[in-house]
């Protein structure tokens, strides 16, 4: 059945965290994020308080070197091979690994944002994360990676001790403070960017979602959606979700064969 949705063409697909744990970075609810008990910073804390800044770039500073390393896997692969083949409509994803794009999707609505990129809050300005890395390196000569435990915002865990000595920097042209440009938990998705995402929606033949528990409305929105057009909703996802009651066809299984069997020339 799945095969025959995906033949059908029109594909809007959804992707979560679950689709990029076979890369090497936790989710938030699945196996690998109960696991880690991560607690996400929120954007009321970040903005409000210094002290909470520079634990956030400290860990993130070392998470990112991981991020930034992290290969596409089979799951990601099958996606753009879906899209030159003329099957998939359009991706929205809620990850914010860039991991889509290093597998050569196009067009990639990211719904949170992304990690790759920078945010001043004082002028506006978006710049390269490298550039901040390149940065923050300089600020901190000797800065090292003691900790192998990887959060799935991208950040790593570090001692209060470790954190106190991190030194932050400012935006380079205006001073002001500087944010992941994704959203954090309690800020919300740009209105234009959560239209696209509606509007994407209802033109679907069919609604894939990759790797999401749809735990929060940010993602389960779109699934509910589609439910009320009456499109059909295929969800692949290693546990159950909150939109399994929408789905036509839901599968417990690992993303990354799963999906591959959709391209597997046959006979092999």
């Amino acid at each position: 059945m799945l095969a025959d949705l995906v033949a059908d063409g029109d594909l809007v697909v959804l992707s979560g965290a679950g689709l990029s744990t076979e890369s090497g970075i936790p989710d938030y609810r699945g196996e690998t994020g109960r696991r880690r008990q991560a607690r996400p910073m929120t954007y009321q804390t970040f903005v409000g308080s210094a002290a909470a800044r520079r634990r956030y770039w400290a860990r993130g500073h070392l998470g990112w070197r991981h991020i930034a390393r992290a290969d596409p896997n089979a799951g990601h692969h099958v996606v753009p091979e879906l899209q030159r083949r003329g099957l998939v409509a359009g991706i929205i994803t809620q990850n914010v690994d860039g991991l889509h794009q290093a597998a050569g999707a196009r067009d990639v609505i990211e719904l949170h944002g992304g990690l790759d990129r920078v945010l001043c809050l004082g002028c506006g300005r978006r710049s390269p994360r490298r550039d901040l890395h390149d940065r923050l390196n300089e600020a901190n000569p000797g800065w090292r990676d003691e900790s192998a435990a990887i959060n799935p915002d991208g950040d790593v865990a570090l001692s209060d001790e470790r954190i106190e000595s991190f030194r932050t920097v400012d935006c380079d042209r205006c001073g002001g403070v500087l944010k992941p440009d994704v959203i954090f938990f309690g800020e919300n998705v740009p209105r234009p960017r959560v239209r696209e995402c509606f509007t994407l929606t209802e033109r679907a033949g069919a609604l894939l979602v990759l790797g999401s528990s749809l735990t929060v409305m940010s993602g389960l929105r779109f699934v509910r959606h589609a439910a009320t057009l009456d499109i059909p909703i295929a969800i692949i996802n290693q546990g159950p979700t909150r939109g399994d009651e929408h789905a036509l066809l839901t599968l417990n299984a690992p993303l990354g064969p799963t999906l591959s069997g959709l391209v597997r020339p046959s006979g092999r």
